[in-house]
């Protein structure tokens, strides 16, 4: 079964208060009507998360979380047979698989959105919450040239950190290995 909407908090960074609420977009921890209804209640403050385990973009199998083993599959026992990481045995959600951007894409599916509100519930709301909006979530002027280049369909080409390539070498990367 999936989740409730996420726990909204509440935000005076920017001298007016607002209210912004995270969501793990994968269509298992929270329902896409229920992240619909979110979006249309209050667009500005949604903040697109994922609580993604280690597992995250490694082929189905099993997987270790702190002391629990963890099944990384496609759950014919979860509504719709989503892939989906559970505690090994049963069907209790060991967290989450989805990358932010696979969380972007299905924030458009489920809600229609924009591509730009989309993205800016993954980068510029961040930001906002925490009062660093002059340098993350933003190209303006001044900010800190982080940049996805994305292909037409949400798919990451390429990342530039403070206008530098990502790479292994110049991000510095930590292998789970």
């Amino acid at each position: 079964k999936t989740g409730t909407v996420g726990q909204p908090i509440l935000a005076s960074n920017t001298g007016q208060a607002s209210v912004f609420y995270g969501i793990i977009c994968d269509g298992i921890h929270v329902h896409p009507n229920a992240i619909k209804i979110a979006y249309k209640s209050n667009p500005a403050g949604i903040i697109l998360v994922t609580d993604a385990m280690g597992a995250m973009g490694l082929p189905d199998g099993q997987y270790r979380l702190g002391n629990m083993s963890v099944d990384v599959g496609f759950k014919n026992e979860l509504e719709g047979n989503p892939r989906a990481a559970v505690i090994k045995d049963t069907t209790t959600l060991a967290g989450s698989i989805v990358t932010l951007i696979e969380c972007v894409r299905n924030f458009r599916k489920f809600t229609q959105c924009s591509i730009a509100e989309a993205l800016e519930a993954a980068s510029l709301h961040p930001a906002q919450m925490l009062g660093i909006q002059r340098t993350k979530g933003t190209l303006d002027f001044g900010a800190d040239a982080d940049i996805i280049f994305l292909t037409d369909d949400l798919h990451v080409k390429k990342v530039l950190v403070r206008g530098e390539l990502a790479t292994s070498e110049t991000v510095g990367f930590i292998s789970s290995q």
